[in-house]
């Protein structure tokens, strides 16, 4: 059995202690929004966040995760409370993607801002260098210089 809380609420299955993450969330949960990329943690797809920090869910087994506190995309929002008091169903940086328009297909997206959202928390203003270390997310669509600009534009205001 598993035991863990996702996006707030807490969260029993009877799954095999080595079940990615991902999978767990998707296929057990039907919570779709976070995506599989790759499979070995390199395009961060699949980013969500544990105890507020970002972590590739595809390959973090359900057995490291017992009792800890799970964030998904789905759930960015609720977890950042009081972020956007414009539009309250999206955070700060879900609204700067779309003032920088940064999606082009949007498929790498929700781990995008999954890995930007926890950078902020941490670090709410960020260098260049930082952003670049931290945000290690591909995107095929190339849309980095719009994602910098958003990440820019939430660290200035």
């Amino acid at each position: 059995m598993a035991n863990f809380k996702v996006n707030g609420e807490d969260k029993t299955l009877d799954i095999e202690p080595d079940m990615p993450l991902l999978w767990a969330l998707r296929d057990e949960l039907g919570m779709t929004g976070t995506k599989f990329g790759c499979g070995i943690a390199a395009c961060g797809a699949c980013t969500v966040h544990i105890n507020g920090v970002a972590v590739r869910s595809c390959v973090t087994p359900v057995s490291a995760i017992e009792g800890q506190e799970i964030t998904t995309i789905e759930g960015l929002a609720t977890a950042a409370a009081g972020s956007n008091p414009s539009n309250p169903a999206l955070t700060a940086v879900q609204q700067a993607w779309i003032d920088h328009q940064v999606p082009q297909c949007g498929y790498c997206q929700s781990g995008m801002i999954m890995a930007v959202s926890s950078l902020l928390a941490q670090n709410p203003n960020p260098s260049d260098a930082e952003i670049d270390s931290s945000i290690t997310n591909v995107c095929r669509c190339g849309t980095y210089p719009r994602v910098r600009r958003a990440i820019r534009s939430l660290a200035t205001a």
